[in-house]
């Protein structure tokens, strides 16, 4: 449930202008239509699912005042959609298929009920339609979000698992493609990957439970460190939530095992819904089967919630110690795992997650514990007991006690968010189970819901540090708190309450907090409800007024964001209440029980029990007739304040800046935020005034509007008077009406609004009072229909003479508003009043004589009661007479000018832009007046060849309330007889001024046809933008007042705003699927488009936005207006209308449309490429935009989406099911038939089009006219166009293979895209045998084959025999073997010496490549590759597009190139040159990359060319060309059986280190090939490996830091290689997680006897340590570097739990170095990985030996600065570890930190002292009196002797423990007074002049507590006697100043 700022919803929350217009749809996010009614997915005992849905949908239909269709009608609608997606999909036309999607949208929008039947057969088929291999992924897209639509959220799911089973395999046999892509496909920006992991996201629901094994059995083998971050996503998108048993232990040793950022998300957002599905454990959806048993904590182990936790704990990114910033190796981890190339991305809330698995594991599961004071699990009578008997409640006390303090603002950071937010969803979660388990229909069982006990135990947790959180100055944290204590409030307003109101005055009351007041009012609408409601809390409703009156005078210009709080709190309170005085002596009513109905609560007889001597608490709650009595006594203050409210206001609107502008705002932004805030105020509180007090308003306002006249705030004035109106029109317009028409009519006749303008302009200051009229006039006649009837004379009276008089621009554009405004209040439909109550309640007598007892009532949708206002008959003949007498004439006087021959003048062009802006305002103000009948389409923009006319996409036609709707009523005739007049003297109009273009004077009335084409085309209906504000303003109303999806009742306006939602939705449908009419055509193609290229910016830029909005409303607009932008950019034309016509096409929409459309595509291709003759950089610059984004729409996927032939099995299979659903003759067998005729000729059409596409492309591109940069572009193009499925043209070929030689880098890297893309596409082609496995990259090598493991082991060794016989074989990818092994590999035999035949439709293009490719060509290619360029100047790494080039021409055409290649390379390794050597480089690395499937006779030949040269590569390579030999021995080894390489594997094998020798450079030129080899080989090292880890080890003493650099990065890869768990079975591995404590073997230690010898020296060596300043090179240091190296490593990669055993083992020695202070890199190193290891998650295992360890370090250890140094690491480690630390390890903590606390030392103590009040606030709370009475009663026992007495130093340093021990507990409670405090303060007075250091800790020790206590001093100073409050002073002080 999201939570909002109120200051966000200012404008939206009030019972605004429901009437307005002027809004842009998304027609995503339908659903949140969605009522809170229906969010509960309960069904009542024999009700069905269908009944469920009539029934909510009879709330939506009984809601609207007119007959909507029934669901019998709906359900032909539906089947009729049906139908036509048949039809679509068995014709294969996917294109049309996605427009009735949109239909299918379109339905659900309605709400109507679907069978269950149906719904699971649409979700079957567009699952099967998203596995279609090779379709265009936007498509697809779609597809994906129906089934989300069709399925529902998670939280109402639409249908159950029974309902649905889906298979999960196809979906991975398409997802495999996408995770693993071929390498020369290149790089795609296709989204693929995520959308189908969404669709499996979205369906696992439906897998059946039977599969789980064999998707673990598919999964797991595929699992390895390299494949880590693919195979996680895929493992917890695909596994059911069903029978987790079966895989949870797995998962939890996984996640244990690996160090990974994106794991932690993954996983934990799997917990976290997993413990919401499965809390109910066996009685919930899953059966007893399938569901979760409960085990220690909810369904969690002991040890599966420590580790589930500790991760969450990460998260929080909570610094500890003196970092400021966490350690997340995780995330490094992450980065560093480069392989790992898949692109799936997933926001993922890792807060939500935690916040749900802590809720959703809440239970009475343990024994109470009786002081909820304890932090940790307390010991009474034995037995280990729990805060509310809740382990998990427990476990939450603990995390946020320990990171209480980060919540203050004072100690923000990028934390602040992250833990406020955590504080929002845990309440937000909270809410929602709480909610939902009193739900009639809850499956959890009794005994295992959440109880009252820890509902406040809950609330109590969060309380403190959303208090503290509350005055945070980040935006966003502040918002999170505010969501967090408005569900607080409502789960326990009597704990709540009273501490915010408390802060509230204090924050009101001061003057010079702004920050404070701020935050506080933001706090203040947040809990508004339990305020104002008496239900909710009885003693609030006395304290409204008085806020009320407290925040008024922040109504202030100068500071607008406190202006903005107020009007939100204003509007959050008042929206509630009934502004009415019912004071005794005003009401008469007496103070009985017996007053209006209201539902009987329990009195909480513990609020008013106080203790002996203390005063009464305001925000005590008194008895029930108390506190009634005190609220109808605050009532009688309304008057006053609601007149001191618009006296403020009026204040405001005269400090206002001037009016101006363009837009004509008042001042800046800000200043039009302000306004809009005031004016939803004083909207809310309008409609909510008594008459009484709407009287008195009135009249206040109608005073102040006949005396003043303020030209800057004239807008302002008029709104707020428009408030008034909205709520009682009569009233207003009978006030105001007269008045304004003299005045108006008074300074018409002087001349105001004389002046001619047609552009905005600064206002005339003798045209005030007329605007400020207008103003006032445009407020009253916005609403209130018929109250407009009695006044209809008058009215044409004032709109004809304001058409004829107001000639200034600002004049008649106001008249234009007015008459929109009347027209739009007369005839559209829009509820009338949106009080907090229903009419006729709030009329009743009873109810105003006591309202405060309804004060925030809610209701259920079915008991709101809706006032419509319904255009009438007499309403609809004053608009026709409106029409007839003011609008008519304004067209005639349009025509005469339009008609004229006559140039115009400036009185002309005056008067056309007058009458045509009153004639677009008043159809802009009748959007619903006439429903539009059937148009004949002139222009269909059909092509009969491929497109059938049936299918074409239709209105989707419902009612909707419109007013006419009858051709044959008179009344409809003029209205549309109207209508048409105006779009043809528009079309007119249009076309005469486009003839006198040139004139630059004509701009403001051609702008003003292009606005009225605009309200021509698109005032119909509602528009999209409209749609999407109601519906966000809906959604935010809904979600201000419920704190659960679950709540069913809300407060009347949102539900008042729902059924205007779903009037509007209906509306919305009319404005859909649009048909044009010849007229339309008119304005659409010879106007609009034309205007679209117009020389003036102003003119093209407005054109261009009101056609984009144009063609996505009418069927085929963009189609119809391709041709004239086309047009433009041909030969001839204007660079002004070329760049109008560029923008147009380069419309994502638009650009989308026509590349996917086989005609069009093609004359856009080659309309960019003819651009070249135009020079304006501007144009070319378009050009080139224009041209880089089609090439997204510019795939083979495009072209097969139009032309898709292949078989459609499973499609098929769910369309005969679908057909079921359908009653006999719904399915046109006519159009079915056409559609299935056309579908070979469309397909024939599209391949026909492509063909065409790429000669006219290659036509271009070839010409010698032709620029290079536009050379370039054909190329892009030619490369999007190519196709596996078909050849490539052999000239396009050659064409190609010309460019690989151009001088120009760009077109030679496109070019060699080109070859190597068609040469994959040969080899597709050759291997593939059906159309799956060649879209689905599943072709197999003929010399592929599946060789059966058996036992692992003795496979692994075969790896060592030479590939010598027909039956030995390769294997160059290991993809299973590290969990655990599949039965069969895939692997290569030797292939034959004869030569591949390659696919003979492509026979002719591999001839001209192998034509092109001899000597000189390499030569030419290698010098050009030699070249120096900016590309690869920064980078160390092989290019490896030119790699790519060589290794596809080595594999097409195997050792016919071989020496030609040579001959090239020979000379290039000659030379030293950086970038001669790195075109030597990639040419030979493609080469031996390609021979991968070379005879053995060519295999030799090569290899005896290379092998004799490596000496030389070696010897000769320079520190600037290393890396590029480096990169080459690792491009050449990577993915390859070492085999295939064995000659280059030999000779790296050989290569001599000499770790001693007197050059660095050459010893680590040898180290890094050997490295590489580590790398690329992987598991088939570690035979080798033990020679290199007794050399690296034997000489971890090397003198060179970067040979140690590489040893430990060598250590790495070695022990990564050996981590090999490696199960023969999926089976034998789950097992084995399921039983054993280390199944993945990661507590064994990787190099125990080296590293054992090693620390054995360790103490040896560093007794030898040389003296400065050669102590770097002892030997002690260096090889303490090379080990902490390795460490440093092993903890930033993804297996850091591998290091873990021998860290353990080094931590008392790292503890050692890191006090070494002559040795910085030594103790720098040993710090970072003491601190690395705090942060990365320890096995419980571990951390108990840890923390002995460190125990042990300070206990033991004789240097001071050893303890030091050692205090930061332990507190770091107990507090990221604090649910693993056993009682008795706390024991021993608390036991050394209070030995450190009487050092000797004072920089200890100091440590010690803040170590314990973290480690005492965080879980040691139950022995704060023993230890406070221990430290109480040293401090007596010490008397300080004089400085000269030998026994002096002792006695100070007894006596300094002693007050920092007492300090360390007063620092443990920063926020909060405890019992025992105060006392404590004489204590510390006592020593506050003592010797330093004890003063100078008292000091510091009050001064903390004054900073962390000032924001609740108000309330703590009471819990201090005077003395202590003295003491407290002394302390700060030193001394007293009365002493």
């Amino acid at each position: 449930m999201a939570t909002l700022d109120l200051s966000s919803l200012i404008a939206d929350l009030g019972a605004s202008d429901l009437s307005i217009q002027g809004l842009q749809m998304d027609e995503d996010g339908i659903d949140v239509l969605d009522s809170p009614a229906e969010d509960i997915s309960s069904l009542t005992p024999g009700q069905s699912s269908y009944d469920k849905q009539r029934s909510n949908l009879k709330t939506y239909l009984d809601a609207l005042p007119y007959e909507c269709e029934s669901v019998e009608e709906m359900q032909k609608k539906l089947e009729y959609i049906m139908a036509k997606l048949i039809i679509c999909a068995e014709s294969k036309n996917w294109s049309v298929l996605t427009t009735w999607d949109a239909m299918l949208q379109c339905w659900l929008q309605m709400r109507y009920p679907m069978a269950t039947s149906t719904r699971t057969k649409l979700v079957r088929l567009y699952y099967e339609l998203c596995l279609l291999p090779g379709l265009d992924v936007r498509v697809i897209r779609s597809w994906a979000d129906m089934i989300s639509r069709l399925l529902g959220k998670n939280v109402k799911r639409k249908l159950q698992s029974r309902d649905l089973q889906l298979p999960w395999r196809p979906l991975w046999r398409v997802l495999y493609k996408e995770l693993f892509p071929k390498k020369r496909l290149g790089k795609t920006n296709r989204n693929l990957n995520n959308i189908l992991l969404y669709v499996a996201e979205n369906c696992r629901w439906y897998f059946p439970a039977s599969d789980i094994p064999d998707m673990l059995d598919t999964f797991l083998p595929m699992f390895t460190p390299d494949t880590t971050l693919t195979m996680i996503p895929v493992l917890t998108s695909f596994l059911p939530a069903t029978h987790p048993h079966l895989y949870l232990p797995l998962v939890f040793k996984i996640w244990e095992a690996f160090n990974s950022f994106s794991m932690d998300e993954r996983f934990l957002e799997m917990a976290g819904n997993l413990a919401e599905e499965h809390v109910a454990g066996q009685a919930g959806h899953f059966g007893e089967e399938g569901g979760a048993q409960w085990k220690d904590i909810g369904i969690w182990s002991e040890e599966e919630w420590t580790l589930l936790v500790s991760k969450g704990f990460e998260s929080m990114y909570v610094p500890v110690g003196k970092s400021r910033s966490p350690n997340m190796t995780s995330a490094r981890a992450d980065a560093s795992s480069v392989r790992q190339g898949s692109k799936i991305k997933k926001g993922i809330s890792r807060v939500n997650a935690l916040a749900k698995l802590f809720v959703y594991s809440l239970a009475v599961d343990g024994p109470v514990r009786g002081d909820s004071a304890s932090a940790t699990p307390a010991s009474q009578g034995g037995q280990t007991t729990y805060l509310a008997g809740s382990k998990a409640m427990d476990t939450l006390d603990r995390l946020i006690t320990s990171t209480e303090s980060f919540f203050h603002p004072s100690n923000s950071g990028p934390w602040t968010m992250l833990l406020t937010n955590f504080l929002q969803r845990l309440t937000a979660e909270f809410a929602d189970r709480w909610f939902d388990e009193k739900s009639p229909s809850c499956r959890t069982p009794v005994t295992r819901r959440l109880t009252s006990t820890i509902r406040r135990a809950f609330v109590t947790s969060l309380l403190t540090p959303a208090l503290l959180a509350m005055f945070s100055k980040d935006v966003l944290s502040l918002a999170m708190t505010q969501g967090a204590l408005r569900v607080m409030t409502q789960l326990e307003p009597t704990l709540t309450m009273p501490e915010l109101l408390a802060r509230a005055y204090g924050g009101l009351e001061v003057v010079n907090e702004t920050h404070r007041t701020t935050a506080v009012l933001k706090i203040l609408s947040g809990i508004s409800l339990p305020l104002v409601s008496e239900k909710q809390w009885r003693a609030g409703q006395k304290h409204l007024l008085p806020l009320l009156e407290l925040c008024t005078p922040g109504i202030d210009l100068n500071d607008p964001n406190k202006t903005i709080c107020v009007t939100s709190f204003i509007i959050s309170a008042i929206q509630h209440v009934k502004i009415g005085d019912i004071s005794m002596h005003h009401s008469g009513f007496a103070l009985s029980s017996d007053a209006p109905s209201e539902d009987p609560m329990e009195v909480d007889n513990e609020d008013t029990q106080l203790p002996d001597g203390v005063e009464m608490s305001p925000f005590i709650a008194l008895s029930r007739e108390e506190e009634r009595a005190l609220v109808r006594e605050s009532t009688a203050g309304f008057a006053d304040w609601v007149t001191s409210l618009f006296r403020r206001v009026f204040a405001l609107y005269e400090n206002l800046p001037e009016e101006g502008g363009r837009k004509k705002t008042t001042g800046g932004k800000t200043e039009e935020v302000v306004l809009k805030s005031i004016k939803s105020m004083i909207d809310v509180v309008c409609l909510h005034l008594s008459d009484q007090l709407f009287d008195l308003v009135l009249n206040l306002v109608h005073d102040y509007a006949t005396t003043n006249v303020k030209s800057n705030a004239v807008r302002a004035f008029g709104q707020l008077v428009a408030c008034l109106a909205c709520s009682k029109p009569q009233q207003t317009i009978d006030k105001f009406l007269p008045f304004c028409i003299l005045q108006i009519q008074e300074e018409l006749k002087h001349g105001a609004s004389s002046v001619r303008t047609t552009s905005t302009h600064e206002s005339v200051p003798s045209d005030t009072t007329l605007h400020w009229n207008m103003a006032i006039l445009r407020g009253c006649l916005g609403y209130g229909g018929p109250a407009l009837l009695k006044h209809k004379e008058t009215v044409i009276q004032l709109l004809t003479l304001l058409l004829e008089k107001a000639k200034s621009e600002r004049g008649y554009s106001g008249t234009g508003i007015l008459v929109s405004r009347v027209l739009h209040a007369l005839t559209t439909i829009y509820p009338v009043n949106n009080y907090f109550v229903n009419n006729d309640h709030w009329t009743d007598p009873n109810f105003n004589k006591a309202h405060s007892t309804q004060w925030g009532l809610l209701y259920e949708a079915k008991d709101v009661k809706i006032e419509w206002h319904v255009p009438s008959a007499e309403e609809i003949d004053f608009v026709l007479e409106i029409l007839d007498r003011v609008a008519s004439p304004a067209l005639d006087r349009i025509e005469d000018l339009v008609n004229s021959s006559e140039s115009w003048d400036s009185v002309s062009r005056n008067d056309f832009c007058r009458y045509l802006a009153f004639s677009k305002a008043v159809w802009n103000g009748m959007p619903t007046i006439c429903k539009e009948a059937p148009k004949e389409v002139i222009n269909t923009c059909a092509d009969p060849k491929v497109d059938v006319e049936g299918l074409l996409v239709e209105q989707f036609d419902v009612k909707a309330g419109i007013v006419l709707t009858d051709p044959q009523d008179p009344r409809y005739q003029q209205v549309i007889k109207l209508r048409t007049r105006f779009g043809n003297l528009v079309h007119l109009a249009a076309t005469k001024l486009r003839r006198g273009q040139d004139e630059e004077d004509h701009i403001d009335a051609v702008i003003a046809v292009v606005k009225a084409i605009d309200t021509f085309f698109l005032d119909y209906g509602m528009s999209r933008g409209d749609f999407a504000t109601l519906q966000k303003n809906f959604v935010q109303s809904r979600e201000v007042n419920r704190v659960s999806t679950h709540q069913t009742d809300n407060t009347r306006v949102v539900w008042v705003k729902r059924a205007q939602l779903y009037h509007s939705g209906r509306l919305y449908m009319h404005a859909l699927y649009r048909r044009r009419s010849a007229l339309d055509d008119q304005l659409l193609r010879d106007d609009l488009a034309e205007l679209c290229l117009s020389p003036y910016t102003r003119v093209r830029r407005l054109a261009q936005n009101v056609l984009h909005s144009t063609c996505g409303y009418y069927v085929r607009s963009t189609r119809y207006i391709l041709p004239t932008m086309f047009n433009a950019l041909t030969r001839g034309n204007n660079p002004d209308r070329m760049k109008g016509a560029l923008y147009v096409l380069a419309n994502k929409g638009t650009a989308a449309y026509l590349m996917a459309d086989q005609v069009f595509q093609r004359r856009y291709l080659l309309s960019l490429l003819e651009c070249q003759r135009e020079e304006k950089p501007s144009v070319q610059k378009l050009v080139s935009t224009n041209s880089a984004d089609c090439l997204v729409h510019l795939n083979e996927e495009v072209v097969r989406t139009a032309a898709y032939s292949a078989d459609i099995i499973g499609v098929d299979a769910a369309l005969r099911d679908l057909k079921v659903e359908l009653e006999p003759g719904v399915l046109d067998n006519d159009l079915w038939r056409t559609a299935v005729e056309m579908t070979p000729r469309r397909v024939q059409r599209r391949l026909q089009e492509h063909e065409e596409t790429m000669k006219s492309v290659l036509d271009i591109a070839v010409r010698p006219t032709t620029h290079w940069r536009y050379v370039q572009m054909a190329i892009t193009f030619i490369l999007g166009l190519m196709r596996r499925d078909a050849p490539t043209p052999p000239n396009v070929v050659r064409f190609l293979m010309e460019h690989t030689t151009s001088v120009q880098p760009s077109i030679r890297l496109n070019a060699q895209q080109g070859i190597v893309r068609e040469s994959l596409f040969v080899k597709m082609r050759t291997y593939a045998t059906s159309d799956d496995e060649l879209w689905l990259c599943q072709w197999q090598n003929p010399w592929t084959r599946e060789v059966p493991i058996g036992d692992p082991s003795e496979f692994l060794k075969t790896f060592q025999n030479p590939v010598v016989g027909p039956n030995d074989f390769y294997v160059d990818k290991f993809q299973a073997g590290f969990l655990t092994w599949t039965a069969t590999i895939n692997a290569y035999v030797s292939p034959p010496e004869q030569p591949i035949a390659w696919d003979p439709s492509s026979a002719e293009s591999l001839a001209i490549i192998r034509e092109h490719t001899d000597k000189d060509y390499y030569s030419k290619l290698a010098a050009l590759w030699s070249q120096e360029t900016n590309n690869n100047a920064g980078t160390s790494d092989l290019r490896p597009a030119n790699v790519l080039f060589i290794k596809t021409m080595a594999k097409m055409f195997e050792g016919v190139i071989l020496q030609d290649l040579l001959d090239v390379i020979e000379p290039l390794l000659a030379i030293t040159d950086k970038f001669e050597q790195t075109a030597a480089a990639e040419i030979l690395a493609g080469l031996l990359r390609g021979s991968k499937h070379w005879s053995k006779r060519t295999l030799d030949v090569l290899w005896s060319w290379v092998v004799p040269r490596l000496d030389h590569i070696l010897s000769q390579a320079r520190p600037d060309t290393v890396m590029y030999w480096t990169s080459f021995l690792q491009t050449v080894l990577e993915d390859r059986d070492p085999r295939r390489n064995q000659p280059l594997v030999d000779w790296i094998l050989s290569l001599q280190l000499d770790f001693q020798g007197d050059s660095a450079f050459a010893v680590s030129k040898s180290l890094d090939a050997v490295v590489v080899l580590m790398d690329t080989t992987g598991v088939r090292f570690n035979p080798m490996s033990e020679r290199y880890v007794s050399l690296f080890f034997e000489n971890a003493d090397s003198n060179y830091a970067e040979i140690r650099n590489t040893m430990a990065s060598a250590l790495y890869l070695i022990a990564r290689n050996r981590w090999r768990p490696s199960y023969p079975s999926v089976a034998a591995l789950l097992a084995a997680c399921r039983d054993t404590q280390d199944p993945l073997r990661t507590r064994e230690s990787i190099f125990d006897d080296r590293f054992q010898q090693v620390l054995q020296n360790l103490p040896e060596w560093k007794d030898q340590r040389f003296p400065p300043p050669r102590v770097s090179q002892s030997q002690y240091d260096k090889v303490g570097l090379t080990i902490l190296l390795w460490l440093w490593i092993s903890f930033h990669g993804s297996e850091s739990c591998l290091a873990f055993p021998s860290a353990m083992k080094m931590l008392p020695e790292i503890l050692k170095m890191s006090e070494l202070n002559d040795n910085p890199d030594l103790q720098r190193y040993s710090t970072a990985v003491l601190q690395v290891m705090s942060g990365v998650y320890l096995p419980p295992v571990f951390a108990e030996v840890v923390l002995d360890k460190l125990v042990e370090a300070i206990q033991s250890s004789k240097s001071w600065r050893i303890r030091l140094h050692t205090l930061p690491a332990l507190v770091m480690f107990f507090y990221r570890n604090l649910l693993m630390i056993s009682p008795g390890g706390v024991s021993k903590v608390m036991d050394v930190l209070l030995e450190c606390l009487a050092d000797e030392n004072v920089e200890v103590r100091e440590m010690s002292s803040k170590t314990l009040s973290g480690i005492v606030r965080c879980s040691q709370r139950q022995n704060i009196l023993p230890l406070k009475n221990r430290f109480v009663s040293l401090a007596r026992a010490v008397k300080l002797p004089s400085r000269t007495a030998i026994e002096y130093g002792e006695s100070m340093k007894k006596l300094h423990s002693a007050i920092l021990g007492l300090c360390a507990l007063v620092e443990s409670f920063p926020y909060s007074v405890e019992p025992w405090m105060p006392p404590l303060t004489e204590v510390l007075a006592r020593h506050a002049t003592d010797p330093p250091p004890i003063s100078t800790t008292i000091r510091h020790c009050a001064s903390e507590f004054k900073k962390t206590h000032q924001d609740t001093w108000h309330k703590d100073q009471l819990l201090f006697d005077e003395d202590q409050l003295q003491s407290l002073s002394t302390m700060l002080v030193g001394t007293s100043y009365y002493a």
